[in-house]
């Protein structure tokens, strides 16, 4: 228990997948200009994260890895579909995506509307994929941890999207250089947090 704690508060603080990987940035800095729209987008990146990250564990444990067909059958034992890791996972993101579009169309029409193309395009955000490799990448020996770590990258990159969200509403009363206003003090905002996220770094777990 003790070390899923440890691997969840990681994922959040230290791997941030923003600030540490500087993963799925596009949607990060167009969708952080009002706390409402990035807090939507936000769980819907914890929900996608955390339902892709297990489904695509299964796969890649008992699919995709080099002998992973193994129950099949002693004749299955040496192949390996490995080199279709990035098909299969992508395709169960865009599955989920989808349903996720569905659902937030259905309940919150108004949410659908502020979040216009970037809802579907959750599909392709480098974060989700990242995920699923990271998990594959470390090699997570159980179901809970691929789980944990899903849903605490989908945390961290809730937390740096609603963070940057506020400051950006803050800076709508600011008087702000003209050549800086809109993107310009974002990517400077978004360094300085980077920085800020680093300290975490210290932390032993």
């Amino acid at each position: 228990m003790q070390d899923l704690i440890s691997l969840f508060v990681r994922s959040i603080f230290i791997d941030n997948m923003v600030f540490a990987f500087f993963l799925g940035m596009c949607s990060f800095l167009a969708v952080s200009k009002n706390v409402k729209t990035a807090t939507g987008l936000g769980i819907a990146v914890v929900f996608v994260l955390g339902v892709t990250l297990p489904i695509n564990y299964l796969l890649n444990k008992y699919i995709l890895s080099p002998g992973s067909l193994s129950w099949l059958g002693e004749e299955y034992s040496g192949i390996d579909l490995s080199f279709l890791s990035f098909i299969i996972f992508i395709a169960v993101i865009a599955s989920i995506v989808q349903i996720v579009e569905m659902v937030v169309e259905k309940y919150s029409p108004s949410l659908y509307s502020s979040l216009g193309i970037f809802l579907p395009l959750i599909a392709v955000n480098c974060a989700i994929l990242g995920g699923s490799l990271f998990m594959q990448e470390r090699a997570y020996g159980t179901l809970a941890e691929a789980t944990v770590f899903g849903l605490g990258s989908g945390f961290g990159w809730f937390l740096a999207i609603v963070a940057l969200a506020a400051i950006r509403e803050k800076l709508s009363y600011s008087n702000v250089p003209t050549p800086l206003k809109g993107l310009g003090i974002t990517f400077i905002i978004t360094g300085l947090m980077g920085i800020a996220f680093m300290s975490f770094m210290g932390i032993q777990l």
